[in-house]
């Protein structure tokens, strides 16, 4: 039979079919191999012995989370306690659109803003609208619902973020743990402890635990290049085809970053990163 994996739990696979549910062991031979399912795999498994036999070809992969043939990627930001952080936020929309999944930001506790503070994300906001991104209020589960439909999402961000909340709040039959903001630690604590897959309003959420750290394992100096927006999308005015927006003369990328058309955080972000590869 066929199926998809919904839910990883230690050694046990979840997977659900068009009318049933099953849970399944991995074969012994996706180990010597070095392969483990992941939620979202497409498999073959034998519902009499409970064993997954095959994976379908993955269209994508992230390894944190740890979820496959993902569409939309919600990166659930926090712009207050914890407060905004927007390396990370470009960290993962770069990351993510490598994997070739679309990245959609989702702003958490606006309503913890001061009215300054409020000005100062607007114009953020703007910016990051202006140069492609799709970005959505967690308030607005209209809209979040149908962004949803018809997809498979990953929903991750920082810790603390508010996540698993937002989750339960788009489908009240869901009960996913959620707690506090450690005050002395200025995060999130990791509430959730398993990777899983839930059927909400005729999409599909994973609910992944928090993390720490992310990196661009198996990127390059262009790939993160490419895969920032306003570094690419800009890249055809510079006066070499090859800029990588550094320290070439004739790059436009700089030229509109000292005009203030684009964010300097968004500009330093992407040299930090570039620093951080060795090729």
């Amino acid at each position: 039979m066929q199926g998809r994996i919904v839910k990883n739990i230690s050694n046990d696979y979840t997977v659900r079919t068009t009318n049933e549910v099953f849970t399944c062991k991995a074969r012994g031979k996706f180990k010597n191999i070095g392969l483990t399912p992941m939620v979202g795999d497409i498999v073959t498994f034998n519902p009499d012995t409970k064993y997954i036999m095959n994976i379908q070809r993955r269209k994508n992969q992230l390894i944190r989370p740890f979820v496959s043939n993902v569409d939309q990627a919600i990166i659930v930001t926090s712009v207050k306690e914890p407060n905004f952080s927007s390396n990370l936020l470009d960290k993962l929309l770069t990351i993510i659109s490598f994997n070739n999944i679309t990245p959609i930001i989702c702003l958490t506790k606006l309503d913890l803003l001061n009215k300054e503070e409020q000005q100062e994300i607007n114009k953020i906001v703007s910016y990051y609208k202006s140069i492609g991104y799709q970005v959505i209020e967690n308030t607005k589960k209209q809209e979040l619902t149908k962004v949803l439909k018809n997809k498979i999402n990953v929903f991750t961000g920082q810790s603390g973020s508010g996540k698993s909340t937002l989750i339960n709040k788009l489908d009240k039959n869901l009960n996913l743990k959620t707690d506090t903001i450690s005050k002395s630690l200025g995060r999130g604590k990791h509430t959730t402890r398993h990777t899983e897959l839930y059927e909400i309003n005729g999409g599909y959420i994973v609910d992944t635990p928090g993390f720490s750290s992310v990196d661009f394992h198996g990127m390059s100096k262009l790939d993160i290049r490419d895969n920032m927006n306003d570094m690419f999308d800009n890249l055809e005015y510079c006066k070499y085809r090859d800029c990588l927006h550094l320290n070439e003369d004739g790059c436009y990328v700089k030229k509109l970053v000292a005009d203030n058309k684009i964010l300097k955080t968004r500009y330093e972000n992407y040299l930090k990163f570039i620093s951080q590869l060795r090729r």
